[in-house]
C-alpha cells in the first residue's frame, strides 16, 4: 500500500436539535433551514439558504473550503455571517474557524491531517458522523493525527 498525507475536512454544526458532523467531501454544499439544503439547520433566525461551502484546489493538489454568505446565485443570507467574530461574506477556512449563523446557531471547522495509509472511499462517510463514529475534537479516536491550524 501507498504511503500519504491526506486531509479530512469536518465541521461540527450546533442549532436546536444538538450537534452534528459532518465529514467534507463535495464539491458544494448549501447551508440552511431548507430542506434540500446538504446541511440543514434548525433556526428561525437561518436563512433558507444561508451559506455555501465551496471546495477549492491548492497549488499542491490538496483542497479547501471557502464559506459564502448565501446562495450559489448571489443571494446572501438575511442575518450574514460571523466568523471568528467579523461579519464577512466570505472566508477561505482554517482549523477551528467558528461560524455563528445565528443565536445558538454556530459551526466550528476541523482541519486533520492524516498519515499513512490513503482511506478508500468506502471509508469516508459522505453524511453526518454519528456521536459513535468517532469524535471529530478527539483525534485519537480516529486514524487522524493532531488538527493542523491553518491550511496545509
Amino acid at each position: 500500500m501507498l504511503s500519504y498525507i491526506y486531509y479530512r475536512h469536518i465541521l461540527i454544526v450546533e442549532d436546536d436539535k444538538g450537534r452534528r458532523e459532518f465529514v467534507l467531501t463535495a464539491p458544494l454544499y448549501s447551508i440552511g433551514r431548507d430542506s434540500k439544503c446538504n446541511i440543514r439547520l434548525a433556526s428561525q433566525f437561518v436563512s433558507r439558504r444561508h451559506a455555501t461551502l465551496v471546495q477549492l484546489p491548492t497549488e499542491d493538489d490538496n483542497i479547501y473550503y471557502r464559506i459564502v454568505d448565501g446562495n450559489v446565485k448571489g443571494k446572501r443570507s438575511a442575518n450574514g455571517l460571523l466568523i471568528n467574530g467579523r461579519t464577512l461574506q466570505a472566508h477561505d477556512l482554517l482549523n477551528e474557524d467558528e461560524i455563528v449563523f445565528g443565536p445558538q446557531v454556530r459551526a466550528i471547522y476541523f482541519l486533520f491531517r492524516g498519515d499513512g495509509d490513503l482511506p478508500s472511499s468506502g471509508d469516508e462517510p459522505s453524511s453526518p458522523v454519528g456521536r459513535g463514529g468517532g469524535d471529530a475534537g478527539n483525534p485519537n479516536d480516529s486514524a487522524m493525527a493532531s488538527p493542523d491550524r491553518g491550511r496545509y
